[in-house]
């Protein structure tokens, strides 16, 4: 397959810039995943959607103030680096901007010296490792020192920098938000558990390696970097006893789809664990766990796309694509949400059973009410 298959125009204006006020109001657009048949939602509507005995998967990394603004030692030379990733010893993989000042032996300071970071080494992609010397507690400093890391696109500033948390992020690590989540509100997970749907926590620690942009023609040549993930095992439990129960898994973001495929078994049954992943989910791909996921609209050629287009089909993907950018739904990060599902698959009523072929048994009163 090509990069170029998942290419579409997108007009500028249609990337969001800022939250909206209320996280739960954005637009949902929910594609049937087998015909392509749109329908057009608020994003509180999902509770429309869901059902009893479904488990919802919820991505729980919380994002790190990873942009630091410092300046070369010797030079006072202005110096950017973004955060990527943890090592050992207060090293961190790190993007440096401009790199080409930034040699292995460059130091750099921040904050008037109370953080300083040394250059070890250029790695793959001209990355750099940086080990930081401070006094007291990093995170601390971080919160001090750092700003938000939001992406290139979104170029007004964040008023309220909670907006580019999830309302459940608790385990510090990501450089980029798992925006799925972003429209979720703590009222709107109360309405959804109260339903009957379980809600299981995931963390994967999002790096910039799911956004960089695919620089191979043939999409199979493209090597998708490390992201560190973590699966408890109460609940992979709530995912297994869903499934196991006939209910639907419902993934919150490409995140907690890469996360739960790849500490799946072959026959989906969810394992408990952590490990790195470099899991690149492109259309041929056979989902394990996953039944149904909400994200949002993502950039032309992305990575991104292509996992979505292999659940639902590249051709519905697009359709649906160039339907949102007709009725001016809002894109990327900051924007409206997709909801890819089968529209006319059944529920299994209490008491029902699935049969051998994966097709519901039991009673009509099971499916889901039309709106």
């Amino acid at each position: 397959m090509n990069v170029k298959d998942f290419d579409f125009e997108l007009p500028q204006e249609l990337i969001a810039q800022d939250p909206l006020e209320d996280r739960s109001s954005s637009r949902l657009l929910v594609l049937d995943k087998k015909t392509g048949e749109i329908e057009h939602r608020t994003f509180r509507d999902i509770l429309s959607y869901l059902r009893k005995g479904d488990c919802l998967v919820i991505n729980d990394t919380k994002v790190i103030p990873a942009r630091l603004f410092g300046v070369k030692e010797g030079t006072e030379a202005k110096i950017e680096i973004l955060l990527l990733k943890r090592r050992e010893n207060d090293i961190w993989e790190t993007l440096v901007k401009p790199g080409k000042k930034a040699k292995i032996g460059t130091v750099i300071t921040f904050g008037d010296g109370l953080l300083t970071g040394t250059v070890v080494d250029i790695i793959e992609e001209g990355n750099r490792l940086i080990q930081f010397s401070y006094e007291g507690i990093f995170e601390e400093i971080l919160d001090r020192l750092g700003q938000m890391p939001l992406p290139p696109y979104i170029t007004h500033q964040l008023k309220d920098q909670t907006r580019y948390q999830t309302v459940y992020a608790k385990h510090e690590g990501s450089a980029a938000a798992p925006t799925a989540g972003l429209h979720f509100t703590k009222e709107l997970l109360a309405e959804i558990e109260a339903m009957g749907v379980a809600i299981a926590h995931v963390t994967l620690h999002v790096g910039l390696g799911t956004f960089r942009p695919v620089k191979v023609d043939e999409i199979e040549e493209h090597h998708m970097h490390s992201e560190f993930y973590i699966v408890d095992e109460a609940e992979a439990k709530k995912v297994n006893d869903a499934k196991k129960n006939g209910g639907r898994i419902v993934c919150v973001g490409t995140t907690s789809c890469r996360t739960v495929e790849s500490a799946s078994t072959d026959d989906g049954v969810l394992k408990a664990g952590s490990g790195w992943t470099e899991i690149f989910i492109y259309p041929g791909y056979r989902f394990k766990t996953l039944d149904c996921l909400i994200t949002n609209f993502h950039l032309p050629e992305s990575t991104l796309v292509m996992l979505v287009s292999a659940l639902a089909g590249r051709e519905h993907v697009l359709n649906a694509y160039e339907e949102a950018i007709r009725e001016r739904y809002r894109f990327f990060s900051f924007g409206d949400a997709m909801f890819i599902t089968d529209l006319h698959e059944k529920a299994v009523p209490d008491g029902g059973e699935q049969n051998g072929d994966g097709d519901q048994v039991g009673n009509e009163a099971g499916e889901r009410t039309e709106k």
